[in-house]
C-alpha cells in the first residue's frame, strides 16, 4: 500500500466553533427569504404535477388525510411497498432516534414543501465498495496536488451549497431548512458525516454529506463549486470507508455519474436484505480525519486484496 500521509492546508483552523457560535452560524444559514419560499412551492408544485408523477399524487393525498386523523407514529414498513410504488408514509417526527431508525429499516425523509415524506424506491442506486471505479483522468487530477480533502470540517457550509442554486437548472430543493436542522441533530449525534474539498486558496470547492448505518453510508447530497471537485472528494471518503469496514455506498437513485464510478442498481427487497446484515454491524465512530492524502488514494485498485 502506498504511503499515508495527511496534508494540512488552509482551512478552518479549529475543528469547529464553540456551541454557541455554531448555533448562531445555523440560525443564519438555514432560513430562505420569502421570494425562495414561495419559490420552492411554485416549482415544487409543477415538478410534482408532471405527468409521471401526477399519479403518485391520490396515494400521497390518502396518507395525508389519514394522517390528519388518525396520524401514525410508527414507522411503515418498506418491505410492504409493492410494484413502483416509492412513498411509504408520512414523515412526522424527523428527530434522531426517528431517523436512524428509518434509515435502518431502507427509508428516508424528502419534501420539496408540505409534510415530509418517507420514501423508499423499489430500485435503489447503490455501491459495492470493492466494484468502485476510478478513471485514468480522475487518478491523475487527484495526483497535481491542487486540492486538500477532509472530514466533518464544516457541516454548516456543506449542507448550504448542498441546498444551493446549480448552474443551468432551476432552483428546486428538498434540502429545506427544516431538513437543514434534522440533520445537523443527526451530526451533532455524529451519525451524519461530511467530505469537503479545499483548493489552494482554502475555499470550499466541493463536498457532500450522508448518514453513517453501520457498515452502509448513505448519501444524501454532493456539490460542487470546480469541475469534478465533488468526484474527487468523494473518492477520497469511499478510500476511507473501505479502510473503515463499510460494505456499501447507497446514492437511492442511480444516475449517469454514479453508474460511472460502478454503482448499480439494486431490487428494493435485496437492499432491505443488505440493510438486515449490515445496518446493526460497529460502525466507525466518532468525528472522521482523513488518513490519507490524494496521491496516496490515486493508487487504490479497489477489489484488490493488497
Amino acid at each position: 500500500m502506498s504511503e499515508q500521509r495527511v496534508i494540512a492546508r488552509a482551512m478552518p483552523a479549529s475543528f469547529g466553533p464553540a456551541r454557541g457560535a455554531r448555533e448562531d452560524k445555523r440560525s443564519a444559514l438555514f432560513r430562505e427569504t420569502p421570494f425562495e419560499a414561495c419559490e420552492r412551492v411554485v416549482l415544487g408544485t409543477a415538478w410534482a404535477l408532471r405527468l409521471k408523477r401526477v399519479l403518485r399524487l391520490l396515494p400521497l393525498a390518502r396518507l395525508w388525510l389519514l394522517s390528519l386523523f388518525t396520524p401514525r407514529r410508527a414507522l411503515p414498513d418498506a418491505g410492504a411497498l409493492r410494484g413502483n410504488s416509492e412513498l411509504a408514509g408520512i414523515a412526522h417526527d424527523l428527530s434522531v432516534p426517528t431517523l436512524l431508525a428509518a434509515y435502518r429499516r431502507g427509508l428516508f425523509p424528502h419534501a420539496h414543501f408540505g409534510p415530509a415524506k418517507w420514501l423508499s424506491p423499489p430500485k435503489r442506486g447503490v455501491l459495492l465498495l470493492d466494484e468502485f471505479h476510478i478513471t485514468t483522468r480522475l487518478r491523475s487530477m487527484m495526483r497535481q496536488d491542487r486540492y486538500t480533502v477532509t472530514f466533518d470540517r464544516d457541516f454548516e457550509g456543506v449542507i448550504k451549497a448542498c441546498a444551493g442554486r446549480r448552474q443551468g437548472r432551476l432552483h428546486l430543493t428538498w434540502i429545506t431548512p427544516r431538513m437543514m436542522r434534522a440533520y445537523a441533530a443527526l451530526y451533532d449525534a455524529g451519525h451524519v458525516h461530511t467530505f469537503e474539498v479545499w483548493n489552494r486558496c482554502g475555499e470550499l470547492a466541493g463536498g457532500g454529506y450522508g448518514v453513517a448505518v453501520g457498515r452502509v453510508f448513505v448519501i444524501e447530497s454532493q456539490f460542487f463549486h470546480e469541475s469534478n471537485a465533488s468526484k474527487i472528494g468523494f473518492t477520497v471518503l469511499a478510500w476511507h470507508l473501505a479502510r473503515w469496514g463499510f460494505v456499501m455506498c447507497d446514492n437511492k437513485w442511480l444516475n449517469a455519474t454514479t453508474a460511472q464510478m460502478g454503482f448499480r442498481e439494486i431490487p428494493r427487497a435485496e437492499y432491505l436484505r443488505w440493510l438486515a446484515t449490515l445496518a446493526d454491524a460497529p460502525a466507525h465512530g466518532g468525528r472522521w480525519q482523513a488518513e490519507a492524502g490524494l496521491a496516496a488514494v490515486a493508487d487504490w485498485r479497489p477489489g484488490d486484496d493488497n
